[in-house]
């Protein structure tokens, strides 16, 4: 059994009258070791990131004007994360003030799009589990005409498994489509999350109050951002860079 005083003394274990549990130093052990490989772990994504920031940072804005950002996310009906405010007289709440909740969120829909220095393109909904051939199906029907970038176009996609798989690596060379060679774990090197970020607050400011209508409204709102905006998030993208080199 451990005493109940501190074990520690002098900066070594003190010797107990009773034999340690051997079961429970065991554990703290495995515990400690990760705890140390979780830290390891959370340096990684930061010299992920710098190494693509080192190999990027030199190229111009021209080159970062072809690229054409793809990724794909979730748009929740009732998001359990999202809180909303508003300010009221004690005992003067308003229906118009409150904003309806379901059970589990409501639902939700995935979706997977792109966008380039020119605005916002493709929206596609995914029915169901996304496997790569479902995105190779993605990108027949919208990446050969997405923005009419034409050979200039450098594909950028999410190092994700069904994206860099035997099939969607045929079918993009088989189209002789660039890709910008991508890390994985980098999610905010990836401008697009700034797109989706305002897609989701304009489509909450909609209030949609079942799923039928959420698409509808999510390509909406996608069509309504404004190409000023896309052009800004690419223009600023290498100093995004210097940034990532500098932390």
């Amino acid at each position: 059994m451990f005493s109940t005083g501190s074990p520690y003394k002098g900066g070594h274990i003190e010797k107990q009258d009773h034999a340690l549990d051997l079961k429970r130093l065991e554990l703290l052990v495995k515990l400690d070791t990760t705890v140390e490989s979780e830290v390891l772990l959370g340096i990684l994504p930061d010299q992920i990131k710098l190494r693509f920031a080192t190999a990027h940072v030199d190229k111009d804005r021209t080159f970062w004007r072809n690229v054409l950002w793809s990724d794909e996310t979730k748009i929740e009906l009732f998001g359990h994360n999202d809180h909303h405010y508003v300010w009221r007289k004690k005992e003067a709440c308003k229906l118009k003030n409150t904003i309806p909740t379901m059970k589990h969120g409501g639902g939700s829909i995935m979706l997977c799009g792109c966008f380039a220095a020119e605005g916002t393109d493709a929206l596609h909904k995914i029915d169901g589990i996304m496997r790569a051939e479902n995105y190779v199906d993605i990108l027949r029907q919208h990446l050969k005409t997405s923005l009419k970038l034409g050979r200039k176009m450098v594909f950028q996609m999410e190092n994700d498994p069904k994206h860099t798989s035997k099939v969607v690596a045929k079918w993009l060379k088989d189209n002789k489509v660039k890709v910008l060679k991508w890390q994985s774990q980098s999610p905010d090197l990836n401008p697009i999350e700034n797109v989706w970020a305002e897609l989701k607050k304009r489509v909450r400011a909609r209030r949609p109050t079942n799923l039928t209508p959420l698409h509808q409204l999510c390509q909406e709102e996608w069509d309504k951002i404004h190409p000023t905006y896309c052009g800004k998030l690419v223009e600023d993208y290498p100093k995004r860079l210097t940034q990532v080199k500098q932390f």
